[in-house]
């Protein structure tokens, strides 16, 4: 007789359901609210407007008067004066020099029953004071630079993640009177996730290309501010940094000394103005130019290099064509007459950005060595190594841009030429 045994139904509760169901809806929520609460809150401080008015800043005044409002109009007009001999202008009365400002900005003022103490910035109008002062009213600018104010305390690398002062003060840096065309983020809403210390250290132009992409610049600025306290309440020690470029090359450095917290915002304001000379001076002394790699592959090609490009791959197929038939028996013999292919001058030595992509390091080695025996390259540098992306070499030729181009494609890679700069690949 077969015996058959009739398992037990696990039971259905329909508050274990319920209780399931609340909690699956309960941890959606949270996450939703975890990936706001990553944009969300107080981060971004609008920079303020940019003007092309002269400003000078940090100017110290200490006067006495008959009345509180006597010796504020005292401290002012000497604020004034103070300010036009730090732009290095001619002697003038204070009423000429009153005519050509535009503004007095109140840094840090005390005033009492006689007496007025301040720190003042003074902004000079360019129209009426350039002819005055000649080179300093009309200036060339830079290409746009996106400016990323890292700041490094207590062991955490900050940018936009949270409101701190390094931010603040660039945010209200007057920058028009600079030669620099700072892009300054404000911080909000996904700037703290996109712009972060992090994205310093990265070297894929891709990658660069679309961040600067998304705010209108051509390259990148980094600012780094590493700030120790002595003690709570103490001494405030700045170790500034000034780099630039995808590659987070090293301008200069220098340190300055903060009282206490009362005196960081004066310490973190004249470094801004030391950061801003430093940049001066890599501009004038031809370094801060926008990478060249940064401009290739972006967007649509240009209809001229398509032209190139074709050009380059007739040339190719018909010298191909042509090794074909010296190679092939004929019983006919025929004269065919080939146009000499120009070779690279010798007497004219270049120097040429060549974009590569390296997947692995065999490929970063092959890569090198093809170019190094091309001829007439008489020398290749590595200048970034981004192995799984693109590096980046200078490669020393004899000829033109044109012409390594060509000998390039005689030894098998694809060619893509920009201005001054190459992206091959196989």
């Amino acid at each position: 007789m077969a015996l058959s045994l009739a398992l037990p139904r696990p039971m259905r509760h329909p508050l274990a359901a319920a209780a399931l169901a609340v909690g699956l809806l309960l941890g959606a929520v949270l996450l939703g609210r975890a990936l706001v609460a990553q944009v969300e809150g107080e981060r971004g401080i609008a920079p303020v407007a940019a003007s092309l008015d002269i400003d000078v800043s940090g100017i110290e005044v200490d006067v006495t008067g008959k009345t509180a409002e006597e010796a504020r109009q005292k401290g002012w007009v000497e604020a004034q004066r103070k300010a036009w001999a730090k732009l290095g202008g001619p002697s003038l009365p204070d009423s000429r020099i009153q005519s050509m400002v535009s503004a007095v900005v109140i840094e840090k003022e005390q005033v009492g029953g006689t007496r007025y103490i301040a720190r003042l910035g003074v902004i000079f109008d360019r129209a009426r004071a350039g002819s005055v002062l000649g080179s300093l009213g009309a200036r060339s600018r830079s290409a746009p630079m996106m400016l990323l104010p890292v700041t490094v305390s207590g062991g955490s690398a900050l940018v936009y993640q949270s409101r701190n002062p390094w931010q603040r003060v660039w945010a209200e840096y007057q920058s028009g009177a600079s030669p620099i065309d700072y892009v300054r983020p404000s911080g909000a809403s996904g700037d703290s996730l996109l712009l972060t210390y992090g994205q310093t250290g990265r070297r894929s132009r891709t990658w660069w290309r679309n961040v600067l992409d998304q705010y209108g610049a051509a390259d990148v600025l980094v600012a780094i501010a590493r700030l120790e306290h002595s003690y709570p309440g103490g001494p405030i020690k700045g170790t500034f940094t000034a780099r630039y470029g995808p590659d987070n090359e090293y301008l200069g450095s220098f340190t300055m000394t903060a009282k206490n917290d009362a005196d960081l915002d004066r310490m973190l304001r004249e470094a801004v103005m030391k950061f801003d000379g430093l940049y001066t001076d890599a501009l004038g002394r031809g370094l801060l130019r926008p990478d060249p790699t940064l401009m290739l592959g972006g967007g649509d090609a240009d209809p001229a290099l398509l032209r190139l490009i074709d050009l380059g791959r007739r040339i190719e197929a018909r010298e191909r064509a042509a090794a074909q038939a010296e190679a092939a028996p004929s019983e006919t013999t025929v004269e065919a007459i080939i146009e000499p292919t120009p070779q690279p001058s010798a007497a004219v030595v270049s120097a040429f950005v060549v974009q590569f992509a390296t997947p692995d390091g065999g490929a970063f080695d092959s890569t090198l060595a093809v170019v190094r025996s091309t001829p007439g390259v008489r020398g290749a540098a590595i200048t970034s190594t981004a192995i799984g992306g693109t590096s980046v070499m200078t490669v020393s030729f004899g000829g033109s841009l044109d012409q390594l181009a060509a000998a390039l494609r005689s030894r098998g890679f694809s060619v893509n030429q920009g201005s001054n700069a190459l992206a091959i690949s196989r």
